[in-house]
């Protein structure tokens, strides 16, 4: 049964600044997140979703800095998911820890806990809580056997039921809210589950539900003709029927997976409501990046340019916010640091790239960004990732407002799709689109792939010009 809205008498008055829950998904697609009717009821119809969110590099370890900092991978410097390119090794090397959206907080007297993942290559028994959290309960990326480190002391869990990840990390966030709570201040709660990241093993009480839900088949799906992509895209082969079961197995397990954080979800609601804190807690729900399920012939992948791998979701609930709006303007997940410290009444630091996107809560048709950059560094990919996509992989791309995807290859191609005709980009215009259009494109995306702070934020704002509809097919 759904939560009402009602809230509980508080024992405790809410603090005068208000709380922030945000809740962040592993690899979660827009098709999986359509199976989530707790969410929906909780988070979407009672507060504004955005049609159009981001991920600037979809990749685990760079999008998660790019959340604590606000910055575009190439100013952090993380660009994988492991050492050398990326992962904890290296953000912990560059001193990052040291100024994130937790430490911003906590200095501004909020309490900070951070439940589940932190960043790839972070070991509960082999590193120190971060700086900035004020409780840290974070796990090995597993669903059972793995450890905790619980403010310093390691914590073993096993197979049985109640060692379930997901559900430890509802338990371990429910406990911080109360104590919050209690101790009448504003807290900063961020939830990171591993789902629906593989195995995407669900709760023994979520094993056998929803058995028919069908693999997504956009025409996209094993697409027919590859023949206009580059070449990683290319050397993908044709799904085969049994490859396509397996990737519809996988896209069960990955709902199932997901049922465990809509109770999550409805467990959080249900403590912030019986705390009094509910009216006065922003709860924000997103995911660290997409995931392909067969597009364009990528299974079992992300780190595309592609509009499965970099849209996510994003709903956010709390004081003063819409309820059941949708925003279409683009925001990417640079701005969710920057949004966090203008709820608390912070100054982000001068080197944040992204932007506050409070103000398109009340005024969702405001100007905003017309293009923002999408990035990958990082070419190592696991065997079990197949087909690869690695070497000529390596990208920088715009996202236009206009519905255009320019991408840039490091072995020098390059792809054009307009996205208002051709959404599930099947039709690689590059070839025959405006010369002067390419210019422009490729000439702001050198820009943004050099820029840094404000600088960005100047070239975002800047339209493509020109672009006329005609100019992608003008040549």
């Amino acid at each position: 049964m759904l939560l009402a809205a009602p809230q509980a008498a508080a024992s405790q008055p809410s603090p005068a600044r208000p709380s922030i829950v945000l809740i962040l998904t592993d690899d979660e697609d827009l098709a999986a997140h359509a199976h989530l009717p707790k969410t929906k009821a909780l988070l979407e119809e009672q507060g504004t979703s955005f049609a159009n969110y981001f991920a600037t590099y979809s990749l685990c370890a760079p999008s998660r800095v790019t959340l604590l900092r606000g910055q575009y991978a190439h100013n952090h410097n993380v660009e994988g998911n492991r050492p050398p390119t990326g992962g904890y090794g290296k953000f912990e090397a560059l001193g990052h820890g040291t100024s994130t959206v937790a430490t911003w907080l906590r200095e501004a007297g909020y309490h900070t806990a951070l439940v589940g993942k932190y960043v790839n290559g972070y070991e509960a028994d082999q590193h120190p809580p971060a700086p900035g959290w004020d409780h840290w309960f974070v796990t090995q990326n597993r669903f059972y056997d793995y450890q905790a480190n619980r403010n310093g002391a390691v914590v073993a869990f096993g197979h049985a039921a109640k060692d379930y990840l997901t559900d430890v990390l509802a338990a371990e966030a429910v406990g911080v809210i109360r104590r919050a709570a209690a101790a009448g201040q504003p807290f900063f709660l961020h939830v990171t589950p591993f789902a629906p990241h593989g195995p995407a093993t669900p709760a023994p009480r979520h094993a056998r539900s929803d058995s028919e839900v069908a693999l997504p088949r956009p025409p996209s799906l094993d697409e027919a003709d590859v023949g206009d992509k580059p070449e990683p895209v290319r050397a993908c082969p044709p799904i085969t029927p049994e490859r396509e079961r397996a990737l519809e197995a996988r896209h069960r397990k990955r709902v199932r997976a997901l049922q465990a954080v809509d109770d999550l979800v409805e467990r959080l609601v249900r403590a912030l409501a019986e705390t009094g804190r509910l009216a006065s807690t922003y709860v924000i729900y997103a995911a660290d990046n997409g995931f392909h399920m067969g597009e364009h012939r990528i299974g079992l992948q992300k780190t595309t340019p592609y509009e499965e791998a970099i849209r996510v979701p994003l709903v956010v609930r709390g004081p003063g916010v819409p309820v059941g709006r949708r925003v279409e303007r683009m925001v990417v997940n640079n701005d969710l640091a920057p949004t966090l410290a203008a709820i608390a009444g912070v100054a982000p630091p001068s080197y944040v790239d992204g932007r506050s996107f409070l103000p398109l809560l009340t005024d969702p048709d405001r100007p905003w960004r017309q293009v923002f950059l999408i990035e990958r560094r990082e070419t190592e990919a696991r065997a079990s990732e197949a087909p690869v996509l690695t070497g000529a992989a390596v990208f920088d791309a715009l996202r236009t407002d206009g519905g255009l995807t320019y991408v840039e290859y490091g072995n020098g191609e390059r792809e054009l799709y307009d996205l208002r005709r051709d959404p599930f980009q099947l039709d690689n215009r590059a070839a025959s689109a405006d010369p002067a259009l390419l210019a422009a494109l490729s000439t702001r995306l050198a820009a943004l792939r050099a820029c840094a702070a404000a600088t960005c934020r100047e070239l975002e704002d800047r339209p493509i010009e020109p672009a006329p509809p005609a100019a992608v097919t003008a040549r």
